[in-house]
């Protein structure tokens, strides 16, 4: 496995990663279009905090997960259906470098989508984060390490179950996610019993860890902490159960 190989890789497999309509739907459509439209329209049960301030944490966190739990799984599935895995595994690529491209590909998505996030926030929706600077530059490595996190688990559902099923069980978490998380509502409104699904969930983990950096909101650690299980978790799962072929 060379440096160069896994770059080139890299380059593909981003490329592929944003070609279709459907993907840049669920990378950048989505996320942004929660953020422009909420932080303008006054509809969420936000309380004392401002739209934007309450949307930018939950919208970064829905783009790592848009792109690590959904694009890159369905992308990894039909690779993986194709027989192309199977081909790249016999290559001098070899089966590691496949994986750091594939993860390379979900970080230089992300640092697009956090670049947009951030740039609409500050430069047109008027968005002043109380950690100012820093907790801005600590958030974009929050954020890569919340798309690793979020491609583990989508390795484990692309790597376990047919192309057609990943993209049925990915969309359906992306959905479920998004309404559990606390992206666009506070856990605290919903029923306890989804509360306490949507804390424990990967995607609510990482909303208050970023909440807890750009805000100052509390239980980022036990937050951070929780992310780094799902992460061991999804690692773990992804090498023990991940087929190359279909």
């Amino acid at each position: 496995m060379s440096g160069r190989a896994v770059l080139a890789q890299a380059r593909l497999e981003t490329r592929l990663l944003v070609r279709s309509s459907e993907s840049l739907l669920i990378t950048l459509g989505i996320p942004l279009g929660v953020l422009v439209f909420f932080s303008l329209v006054p509809v969420l049960p936000t309380g004392d905090t401002d739209a934007v301030t309450f949307l930018v944490p939950g919208v970064l966190a829905l783009s790592a997960t848009a792109t690590g739990l959904v694009a890159s799984a369905i992308q990894t599935a039909y690779e993986r259906k194709s027989g192309a895995l199977k081909l790249l595994g016999a290559t001098p690529l070899g089966r590691p470098g496949f994986v750091a491209a594939k993860l390379a590909s979900v970080l230089a998505v992300l640092i697009v989508q956090t670049g947009l996030v951030l740039g609409l926030a500050l430069g047109l929706l008027g968005w002043r984060p109380q950690g100012g600077l820093l907790g801005i530059a600590l958030t974009v490595p929050a954020v890569l390490l919340i798309g690793l996190v979020m491609a583990s688990l989508g390795l484990v559902l692309a790597g376990t179950l047919t192309a057609e099923l990943t993209t049925a069980v990915s969309n359906a978490l992306f959905l479920v996610l998004l309404m559990l998380g606390g992206v666009a509502v506070e856990p605290d409104v919903l029923p306890d019993a989804l509360a306490v699904i949507g804390a424990a969930s990967p995607l609510g983990a990482a909303v208050v860890a970023l909440r807890s950096l750009l805000d100052g909101a509390a239980g980022g650690p036990a937050a951070a902490a929780a992310l780094l299980g799902w992460g061991a978790l999804g690692t773990a799962l992804a090498a023990r159960t991940f087929r190359w072929e279909a």
